[in-house]
């Protein structure tokens, strides 16, 4: 700590690695608590509750996590192409072999695709918005069917379209970031 003392670029660095570290692993207790919190307002709607208009609630409890959870997603991302670009000299037109964390963990990416978790657990969120419609599918009318397949198919649209931000999510951020930096660097010399 005392090498951290007096040097705001090392501080800023240390504290940006710091919120990664944690904005991950609070993204995945959430996560956790949530899928708990959600299978237990199933039970109870789909037991207590006989009209199939309240599968809404777990629904809007599951959105509500996927939003959080996405969030963080999304922020550590935007923190490490800033680091990235910011403290490992990324440059736009390098073609050095990464030996950075954030420009290694990008290459890991590119190299071997597929090969990584899902960070925004979307298998899980697809599952569970079928389970979530399960009860109403066994018990609705049909325009109970329709009117809430509608809002768990937009829930599930959501889903999708988050991931797919996500996946173009990495380029462009550091796109930018390398726009904003450069820019600050030429202002400020």
């Amino acid at each position: 700590m005392d090498d951290l003392q007096g040097n705001p670029a090392r501080q800023e660095y240390a504290a940006l690695r710091d919120a990664i570290r944690e904005r991950g692993t609070a993204r995945v207790v959430l996560f956790v608590a949530l899928m708990a919190v959600w299978g237990a307002l199933v039970v109870a709607t789909a037991s207590a509750l006989t009209l199939p208009v309240a599968s809404l609630i777990p629904l809007v409890v599951l959105g509500a996590g996927f939003e959080a959870i996405a969030a963080l997603h999304i922020g550590v991302e935007r923190v490490g192409r800033y680091i990235q670009v910011r403290y490992e000299g990324d440059t736009a037109d390098s073609g050095a072999i990464p030996t950075t964390w954030e420009r290694t963990s990008m290459a890991w990416g590119r190299r071997f695709p597929g090969s990584g978790t899902d960070p925004l657990f979307t298998t899980s969120f697809f599952l569970a918005t079928v389970v979530n419609y399960l009860p109403v599918a066994l018990t609705g009318e049909m325009s109970e069917l329709v009117l809430l397949a509608v809002a768990h198919g937009a829930f599930a649209w959501r889903v999708t379209r988050v991931r797919a931000w996500a996946s173009r999510q990495r380029a462009e951020d550091l796109q930018r970031f390398r726009l904003l930096l450069s820019a600050h660097d030429t202002q400020n010399p």
